[in-house]
């Protein structure tokens, strides 16, 4: 697991980056990377959300992060209007249909990203053909994630 720590600079400022990160369903790729980003800088407030939330999140996805050290099972889908009065450093849509969606969410955010990944949700088989799928997902969301990062810490 990469570890990422704040720089002194922005501790010694008190400085803590808000970040949310929407998807359609919010189950699985805005949840990996919820779970990833709060993992490597816990000065990082980092919440998640979806334009159609569903009602829990996918337990291929959180086997995945499992596998990482990473635990997101208490973790859970919420709907991206419970955020709308809240203020962002970053919004960063995972899925491009909530990119599509994102020009309405009309909370303040000084920064909009989209970095999109496949839907692991879309992989059909067995727990042994569909895992890999999500292992590649949440490997692909860690390293574009860590980038991310290390581009704005």
């Amino acid at each position: 697991m990469v570890r990422v720590y704040a720089s002194s600079n922005r501790e010694q400022n008190n400085f803590i980056m808000k970040i949310l990160i929407i998807c359609t369903g919010n189950t699985c790729r805005s949840q990996m990377a919820e779970g990833f980003l709060k993992s490597i800088d816990q000065n990082l407030e980092v919440f998640s959300a979806g334009t159609k939330a569903e009602q829990k999140v996918n337990p291929y996805a959180v086997k995945a992060m499992a596998e990482i050290g990473t635990d997101i099972s208490t973790q859970y889908p919420k709907q991206v209007d419970i955020f709308l009065n809240d203020t962002f450093d970053y919004v960063i849509t995972v899925c491009d249909g909530a990119k599509a969606v994102c020009p309405i969410f009309t909370g303040k955010v000084t920064h909009r990203l989209h970095i999109g990944f496949d839907d692991p949700a879309a992989a059909k088989g067995t727990k042994e053909e569909v895992m890999p799928v999500y292992r590649r997902i949440r490997d692909e969301i860690k390293e574009k994630l860590t980038s991310f990062y290390n581009n704005i810490k």
